[in-house]
Parts: structure tokens; sequence; C-alpha cells
């Protein structure tokens, strides 16, 4: 007896795995029966469908955000996400607009690059925009040369502001030296009197010593350590053994004079000095003279 064939319809073979994120900056009206987030979800959904016949469909996990911004990534939808991305479990990503990602440009030049990195591409529905396509990565690539643009403006004015801050003398922040503690409400460095003996003691000893080395053995013999701080969140910083290079550091200090430095320039500082011009001199001319002394050999 003859049979017919059966011929299956062409299915891809290889799935590609899309994950369907959605987002309502407010909780308003999130109990009726057909939503906003609803609404994003089922044109995704149908978007997928379009394109069942690449081997497209929709991974069943929820990533929806409701009632939260797109001026941050702080959302547990979106986090769940990006984790599932770091895992390899997605290779798609579809949005129904590109601000239901994200707000701001930044942030969202970072969420693309990780998608980049992980071989995941971005889909608005839209906006005709998707980066698995030549057109999709060439807007990529020119957000990207804006998202760019925007960190190095505000790169300059970081430093711009920075630098106006130490021209009056001001602490900027960073890890505050030793015998020095930062006043939070005035943002400015405070004597430690404890840690400033400690401090004008390296100094004198250096000078009567000549070496580093042996200074630091003692300290530590002392139980002595480098700064132990606590950061304006909470965190405490212990202090270390002391090395030379330690040492160094502190003998090259300028703010022990109360001064601030900004790249070659010197300005008086807000905060109090803690070592003399004399007491600083004489650590000094050790400091020379055993340059010198080291050049002869």
């Amino acid at each position: 007896m003859k049979h017919d064939r059966v011929v299956e319809p062409n299915i891809c073979a290889s799935k590609v795995r899309c994950a369907v994120y959605v987002r309502k900056s407010t909780e308003e009206n999130l109990n009726t029966d057909f939503n906003s987030l609803d609404a994003q979800r089922e044109s995704c959904e149908s978007y997928v469908q379009s394109r069942k016949h690449e081997g497209w469909v929709v991974l069943p996990t929820d990533y929806s955000d409701a009632g939260f911004t797109g001026a941050n990534t702080e959302r547990p939808a979106l986090q769940r996400l990006l984790a599932d991305v770091e895992a390899g479990r997605v290779d798609v990503i579809l949005v129904y607009k590109l601000d239901r990602l994200s707000r701001s440009l930044l942030d969202f030049a970072r969420l693309v690059g990780l998608f980049e990195q992980h071989n995941v591409s971005f889909v608005s529905i839209t906006q005709s925009f998707d980066s698995s396509t030549p057109m999709g990565r060439l807007c990529i690539n020119v957000l990207m040369s804006f998202s760019q643009f925007e960190r190095e403006i505000i790169g300059e004015r970081i430093r711009d502001k920075v630098a106006a801050a130490k021209r009056r003398g001001k602490f900027t922040g960073g890890t505050p030296p030793l015998g020095y503690d930062v006043d939070s409400d005035k943002r400015r460095l405070v004597v430690n009197e404890r840690e400033a003996e400690t401090v004008k003691f390296i100094f004198r000893r250096f000078a009567e010593l000549g070496s580093p080395l042996r200074l630091a053995e003692e300290l530590n013999k002392k139980g002595i350590t480098t700064k132990a701080w606590m950061t304006k969140h909470g965190v405490f910083r212990e202090g270390k053994p002391w090395h030379k290079m330690h040492i160094y550091r502190t003998l090259y200090n300028r703010t022990y004079l109360g001064e601030v430095i900004h790249k070659e320039n010197t300005y008086p500082g807000e905060h109090e000095r803690i070592v003399s011009q004399r007491i600083w001199d004489s650590a000094h001319a050790v400091i020379e003279e055993n340059t010198r002394t080291w050049a002869k050999h």
C-alpha cells in the first residue's frame, strides 16, 4: 500500500529565549482586569509570535516592575532579569518603548553594554529598535557615543568642582590622613589629638634614626597602626602595620603643614597644621642626606 508522506511545518531547531520586560511608574489602575503592564506585555508577546518562524519563544518568567521609576536601575524585576542575563538564560529582551527599560541615557548604555557582553539582543517593539539588526546596532553605537560624551562632561564638571574646592583649601573626600578626622557637618579635617602625637613622633624619630624601616618596626612593636577610620556609610576601615612606604607617605604629606595640594599647586588649607616647619625641614634634611649617600654607592 502506498502511503502519502506527511510534510512537517518548518520549525526552527534552536529556540530564541525572549524575556519581556514591562514597567509602570505608578501603581494607579493596576488592579483593573487589563492594565498598562498587560498592554505592554501583550504587544511584546505579539511581536515574538510574529517571529515564531525564527524560533522566538516567550519565557514564562514575569519581569514586571509596577510603581518603579525608570530614573535608576534599582527595580526588583529588572534585577531579576539582569541576573538571568548573566546566567545565560536569555537571548532577547523586549520592551514596549525604550523608556520602559531606562530613562537615563547612562544607565541605558550600561545595560545595553551588559546585554552585548552576554550576546543578548534588545528590542523596542514600537520604535524599530532591534540590536539583532545592523540598523539597531548603529543606533546603539550612536547612543553609546552620546553616553560617553555625557560621562566625559560629568567627569570634567567633577574635576572642576574638586579643583575649585581645593583652591579654597577644602577637604574633598577620601581617606583622612593619620592625625585627622572628618567633620561630616562642615566637611573639613579636624585634628585627632592622639593620632597627631603619633604623626609628630614619626617626624621627630625619623630625623633621629634616618631609617624608615627601623621606624616602621618601632611603630609596629608599639602596636601603632596606620589610619583606622569609619566611612560615611558606617564601614570601619582597620589600620595596617607600618611599612617603610607608609613612613615616606607620611613624611611627604603636606597636609600636616596645613596645606592642600592639587596637581602641582599648593594652597592654604582650612584645617589646622600638625607639624611645624622646623620639624618638617629636619626630617626632609635627613631624606636629602640619605638620597645623596645612596647616589654615591
